[in-house]
């Protein structure tokens, strides 16, 4: 889980397991490439087997100018190049003893390595930069960059996508992956990525004898079958530049043109988004020498570069063309869907799994609920994961052989692949990912897993998802699937960033959760008696949101012929006797999207007694794109033959529908879009990329983004490129000083072309949110109110007036209100006194999120009023209240007394005096706030614990600095929650 609730504070580049060699002992490791803030840190984590979504680095190294990661040459050099072979490197950084790891000897290792050298070449590049030597090559003539508004802070928390590294591609002739004209035959050592990464490891000295050991290497990892490799840790949304059938992979781009490609949702014009829409960025094309100086890095660009683009747009013409080299095979897919309710296999999975007489070629099966203990809510430990899958493994179709393809698992929601074993070679480009949905669009207790792949040439996604509970919350239901669509993202090397309906199939299993629009549980089971299902499906809420367009539109779901699946006595077959007594639904559900897909069966398994649920299968059978090889190859060929008669001195151009875009009234958390038209009016296909300005590390300002970012242009080709503007936690601060503003200029770069410049501008509304204690307290009208000059400094602001009536119990006693500032800031008293007199008892406060549209009208009413009353259920002042604490510049304890915070946390007595230190402002609100938690404790019907509470303010209320975010361990965390804990759990003297 993120964090220790799910609340995200870094980004996870890259994960590869090994062992650390220690005393001669071997001892398991898992290595991640974490980026935070702009910097990079390889995490050591000591028990990977525990890990399932997000590890948590128990030995943080920094990737800067100390750093050093050694690849033990001799070894490499004699060992037998087997399936198991292995490889030793030593690792020196700050701080920190040196380290001996053993590492598999396959591609995914050599994509670590590789992406970790390209984290230290973004760290000495910027350092470099302006030492670097210009290409040999001449460039093309570029236009002056207007001039704009120098930016007082950069964008931070981008994200690598590190070099991708040649790589086999099944579905494509040999002869693609190398030159294909004669010119090309003849590159360069700068050009040879083989060469390149040799030298990485220090064999620049023997380099022609180590580059064919790395060519047996690569020649043996290609003939195995690939690895079942570890979960891959989340990354931030980013969504695909253009939307292939068949995926690929995206041309490579210049360490210094640093692109950005974030996810958007279509859907959501002028909505809100998670914090986690944030920048990123994308490095080299290929691995470069560490020893290399900026003129080798430089011309190594320029070539591989043009020749990567060459073979990228070949292969983006063959995908267009696939009709003409595949051929349709189909497949039978077993889908099944089960809420186990937190329980153990206590029987054969066999009536469920094997129903079929013959066996089926692929097996997805999601399970929901599958530990609901605080070990998986909080730290995604289970102990029953494995008990599941084993239960799983035993009762696979007898009469044929199977091979896990791969399982993700976010707290209670797994996903399990497996193909059989004679078809496992033909499923490539496997990833998988996960989206939490619960409070604060993070936390995993609802959300969705997903695996995508490759089966020969079709590319298939399997999303196993819990939506939100409660028969009236089909809003919420609603709302966790558009996040899940939006924030779902794959990111494979050689690949853009792929979202769900980037796929040619799409299957959505799991407890969707929703239920019927009849509230008669009797009349219900009534209509069931009777086999009039149909009477309950025109109520069913799915079937109703799906008519209106609400969610899953272009999805496709079989006839139910079974009875609803939820809610029974569990071990038996009896409805719901509970004192709550359920209404039956069927929250089980199994829909699609995609073409050549036939449902076979869709049923549910009345014999499977465990849970409250029934699980739910689904058989399907699927046309599969399967290349001929030899009709591909007349088409590769066709293609390279056409490329090379266009390649004369045509240069490439295109013109835009618009260039300068106005963002009207842009307000936090709020998305808003623009959209303009680029098309190819050149002879010649041609590569776009927005890039950044000379003194620029980004090719936009945090809170901007261009969507996609970068993309080919075919002749005549016109593509719709949408610029989004969304204030997040990251950048409200400086935009409510008046220290950023809504003002920017992008840079559309065409390779071999002229670049052309878009002028971005608009006005932001101030926000409390984000906005310091101290300032608020200052500030006794709405911040919309006060001029933007007046926020920068209210120390001496003494123009304003008062309504006393509304904050009188604010104020110190025996003071005026025109002096004097507030004990704590308005809009801290009116959310949390909105929940102290409304929301004591409501079911799951701080565990339901609230909905979007609500949370926006709140911001909305707290930027302009003082009201007396807010909008919205309380779920969504309640999570109003958790974005106010984490959208805090300065948290509630103070960045400066973090470290003590920790070294206190098992005495009491030492933590009441830390707090009494605090500056005013920082003081009363943890007191006001503790003071509120506690009494929220008092009322067992909110189903709140001292431990939830506690480990979910925690992280917001005891944040470290910046610049120990990379250092922050599981420990550290734990303490802060000590720290919290403490308070909640002492008396109520204070």
């Amino acid at each position: 889980m993120e964090s220790s609730l799910g609340i995200v504070s870094e980004e996870c580049l890259a994960t590869v397991r090994g062992q650390e060699l220690r005393s001669g002992q071997k001892e398991s490791r898992l290595l991640t490439l974490i980026e935070r803030n702009g910097e990079f840190i390889l995490g050591v984590l000591a028990t990977p087997d525990v890990v399932v979504s997000r590890p948590v680095a128990q030995l943080s190294i920094p990737i800067n100018g100390n750093f050093e990661i050694v690849r033990e040459a001799e070894e490499a050099l004699l060992i037998d190049f087997s399936v198991d072979s292995c490889c030793r490197i030593q690792i020196k950084g700050d701080k920190v003893p040196e380290l001996l790891l053993e590492l598999q000897d396959d591609e995914r290792t050599q994509t670590f390595l590789t992406q970790v050298k390209s984290a230290q070449q973004e760290v000495e590049f910027k350092l470099a930069k302006a030492k670097a030597m210009e290409p040999i090559t001449p460039a093309p003539q570029r236009a002056p960059v207007p001039i704009q508004t120098q930016r007082t802070k950069s964008a931070t928390n981008t994200l690598g996508s590190g070099v991708n590294p040649p790589k086999s591609n099944n579905s494509l002739p040999r002869s693609l992956t190398n030159s294909t004209t004669a010119s090309q035959n003849n590159t360069s050592r700068e050009e040879n990525p083989g060469q390149s990464l040799a030298s990485d490891f220090g064999f620049e000295d023997n380099f022609n004898h180590t580059l064919k050991v790395e060519e047996k290497k690569n020649h043996q990892n290609r003939l195995v079958a690939s690895r079942d490799p570890p979960p891959v840790p989340p990354l931030p949304p980013r969504k695909a530049a253009f939307p292939p059938s068949n995926p690929l992979p995206p041309a490579p781009i210049p360490n210094d043109r640093s692109v950005s490609l974030q996810a958007k949702d279509d859907n959501l014009t002028n909505s809100s988004r998670p914090d986690s829409f944030r920048s990123g960025f994308d490095t080299g094309d290929g691995p470069t020498s560490w020893c290399d100086s900026p003129a080798t890095n430089s011309m190594r660009h320029v070539f591989s570069s043009q020749t990567a683009q060459r073979e990228y747009l070949i292969k983006h013409r063959l995908g267009k063309k696939e009709n003409e080299y595949v051929d349709i095979r189909n497949f039978k897919f077993f889908t099944g869907t089960w809420n186990v309710n937190g329980q153990s296999p206590d029987s054969s999975l066999e009536p469920w799994l094997c129903c079929d007489p013959e066996p089926p070629d692929l097996y997805a099966l999601g399970f929901q609920e599958l530990d609901l203990s605080t070990e998986a809510f909080f730290y995604m430990d289970s102990s029953k994961e494995q008990l599941w899958v084993d239960a799983v493994e035993r009762s696979l179709h007898p009469k044929a052989k199977y091979r896990k393809v791969r399982s993700i698992r976010l707290v209670g929601m797994l996903l399990l692949i497996y193909v059989k074993k004679t078809l496992k070679n033909h499923i490539k480009e496997v990833a998988a990912e996960h989206v939490g949905t619960g409070i604060m669009g993070k936390m995993g207790n609802k959300g969705g897993v997903a695996v995508r792949f490759v089966f020969h040439n079709t590319s298939f996604c399997i999303v196993n998802s819990h939506l939100a509970a409660h028969t009236d919350d089909f809003d919420r239901r609603n709302q966790d699937y558009k996040d899940i669509c939006a924030r779902m993202t794959f990111h494979l090397l050689e690949h853009p960033p792929l979202s769900i309906v980037k796929h040619d199939v799409v299957i959505w299993l799991g407890d969707l959760n929703y239920r019927l629009f009849l509230y008669d549980a009797a009349e219900v089971k009534q209509l069931i008696a009777q086999k009039e299902l149909k009477k309950l499906l025109d109520v069913d809420q799915l079937n109703i949101q799906r008519q209106t367009k609400r969610a899953f539109t272009d999805f496709i779901e079989g006839d139910i012929t079974f009875i609803p699946t939820y809610k029974y006595d569990p071990k038996t077959d009896r409805w719901d006797s509970s004192g709550k007594c359920r209404i039956p639904a069927w929250c089980d559900r199994i829909l699609w999207r995609g073409s050549s897909v036939t449902q076979l069966q869709y049923r549910s398994h009345m014999k499977m007694q465990t849970s409250d649920h029934k699980p739910v299968s689904s058989l399907f059978d699927i046309g599969v794109k399967v290349v001929d090889e030899r009709r591909q190859k007349k088409v590769f060929e066709d293609i390279v033959r056409s490329l090379d008669r266009m390649e004369n001195d045509c240069l490439p151009s295109v013109s835009l529908s618009r260039r300068e875009f106005t963002f009207e009234s842009v307000k936090f958390r709020q998305l808003l879009k623009e959209r303009f038209l680029i098309k190819n009016d050149g002879q010649v296909p041609c590569h776009f990329a927005f890039i950044p300005k000379l003194t620029d590390s980004q090719y936009c300002k945090p809170w901007l983004r261009a969507e996609p970012s970068e993309g080919f242009l075919e002749p005549t080709e016109t593509l719709e490129i949408y610029l989004e503007v969304y204030v997040s936690k990251d950048s409200v601060t400086l935009l409510n000083s008046g220290e950023d503003s809504i003002e920017d200029i992008l840079v559309l770069h065409l390779d071999r072309g002229k670049d052309y410049f878009l002028t971005i501008s608009g006005n932001y509304l101030p926000s409390c949110f984000g906005t310091s204690l101290e300032t608020l307290c200052r500030m006794k009208k709405p911040i919309r109110e006060i001029p933007i000059t007046k926020l920068i400094d209210l120390g001496e602001d003494n123009y304003m007036e008062k309504e006393k009536s509304r904050v009188n119990f604010l104020m110190a006693d025996g003071t005026g209100t025109e002096d004097k500032p507030l004990k704590i800031p308005k809009e801290v008293w009116i959310l949390v006194n909105h929940l102290f007199t409304k929301s004591c008892d409501q079911e799951d406060l701080f565990q339901t999120p609230g909905l979007q549209e609500e949370l926006q009208s709140i911001i909305d009413c707290l930027d302009t009023s003082i009201p007396d009353t807010l909008p919205g259920c309380n779920h969504s002042v309640a999570e109003a209240l958790l974005i106010f604490l984490e959208a805090l510049p300065e948290p509630v304890v103070c960045y400066e007394c973090y470290q003590r915070c920790l070294d206190c946390s098992h005495d009491s007595r030492l933590c009441k005096q830390l707090i009494s230190q605090l500056p005013r402002a920082h003081r009363n609100v943890f007191r006001y706030l503790m003071a509120f938690l506690k009494e929220l404790l008092k009322h067992s019907h909110n189903n709140l614990t001292a431990s939830l509470i506690a480990t979910l303010f925690a992280s917001l209320l005891i944040r470290p600095p910046p610049n120990l975010v990379s250092r922050q361990t599981a420990h550290d965390r734990q303490k802060a929650i000590n720290f919290v804990l403490g308070f909640l759990m002492a008396g109520d003297e204070e």
